[in-house]
């Protein structure tokens, strides 16, 4: 058994804790008491802490065997690198928006193999990437990907798994992909289109920028990633962006400067809030067509996985988390070690870390399926 510690107890946090806490020994800390509360009744130790400090950092993580960080994004870069700086192997999933390799030459110089990305996507599609880009020489990439709720409920038939302010901030930063080995950058919203799926049936598909390390880190010349919602759910957040609810220029009301994303973010927090207990799924497929032993196939994986009524658990805890622990256990059994920054694309160069972390979510009845066509 090893000694994990999980670095913020939010609502991947906890489930990657208890997850974690049946085959290791494990710490969660957060600086909040009603987070670690949840985590009360399992075998695992709880430090309330102030994850902002880089020193304080340091000394919860000191005894660790390995470290998971889930802190938000706007934490991650520093917490990384305050965990590189201790020496310890970590998994993060805070989806940090700094280059991560940045971080790269003092992971290396600490001897430190640092995972990142390493969630539902960014993550599984990556790990995909990496291991089919061994073995075919792929022309076109495609990830669509999306977590709603069952019920959906006017206007927005949607709900957050997370804040509402990286929802948004998804929604208005510029969308990056690669066509003909070019890079384009359109408009977050644009160029949606329609998709089926078994069981759920339409939804629209739109770019975000989804891709991260996959813009750099290989040669595909054609590659997006686009976001999935309901229909009409679109329409109604381009009104809002247009009308500049989405604006962080400060404005005067009354007697009072204030950013119209403030205001916006307030509102849709309570609209958006994912209530306990409330039943959503995650949905992705992914698409890899290319040339394979001299022959065009098409290598296509649909996920579909829904909240565990059981364990009262997400699925995009399930989903983004269970990947994370799977990552964390390559550390523990020593299946994995590569000193530097390791997105999911480069783990998924090793045959055996993709098949330990597919059986891995597979064991959480988290299934991939995967179909191939050959033209």
């Amino acid at each position: 058994m090893a000694k994990i510690t999980v670095l913020g107890a939010g609502m991947v946090g906890s489930a990657m804790a208890k997850d974690l806490s049946f085959n290791h020994v494990v710490t969660s800390a957060d600086l909040s008491e009603k987070n670690l509360s949840a985590l009360y009744e399992f075998d695992i130790k709880t430090i309330k802490a102030d994850l902002t400090k880089p020193e304080v950092i340091r000394e919860v993580v000191h005894d660790s065997d390995v470290v998971l960080c889930a802190v938000p994004g706007f934490m991650g870069f520093k917490t990384v690198e305050a965990v590189i700086e201790t020496g310890k192997n970590i998994v993060d999933i805070s989806f940090f928006p700094e280059d991560c390799f940045m971080l790269d030459k003092k992971a290396r110089s600490m001897g430190v193999t640092a995972i990142v990305d390493f969630g539902v996507a960014p993550g599984i599609p990556n790990l995909l990437l990496g291991y089919h880009n061994e073995r075919m020489e792929i022309n076109e990439y495609k990830c669509y990907v999306g977590g709603l709720p069952k019920a959906r409920t006017l206007p927005f038939q949607y709900k957050a798994p997370f804040s509402p302010v990286d929802v948004i901030e998804e929604y208005t930063r510029p969308a990056r992909y690669v066509k003909n080995g070019e890079l384009v950058v359109m408009e977050a919203l644009s160029e949606p289109e329609y998709l089926e799926f078994d069981e759920i049936g339409t939804l629209e598909a739109f770019n975000t920028d989804g891709l991260r390390s996959l813009l750099y880190n290989n040669n595909i010349p054609n590659k997006i990633e686009k976001t999935l919602r309901y229909p009409g759910h679109t329409d109604i957040i381009r009104i809002l962006k247009s009308s500049g609810f989405f604006d962080e220029k400060e404005i005067i009301v009354g007697d009072k400067s204030i950013k119209p994303l403030d205001i916006t973010s307030a509102i849709l927090f309570d609209k958006w809030k994912l209530q306990p207990e409330e039943e959503e799924f995650t949905v992705m497929r992914i698409i890899f067509d290319g040339i394979e032993d001299g022959k065009h196939v098409e290598y296509t994986y649909n996920l579909l996985d829904r909240y565990d009524k059981a364990g009262k658990t997400s699925s995009m805890s399930r989903t983004t988390g269970y990947a994370a622990t799977a990552a964390v256990n390559l550390l523990t059994e020593g299946m994995y070690n590569s000193p530097g920054i390791n997105p999911p694309e480069f783990v998924g160069k090793n045959d055996e870390s993709v098949k330990f972390v597919m059986n891995y979510m597979s064991a959480r009845n988290i299934i991939y399926r995967k179909s191939l066509k050959t033209f």
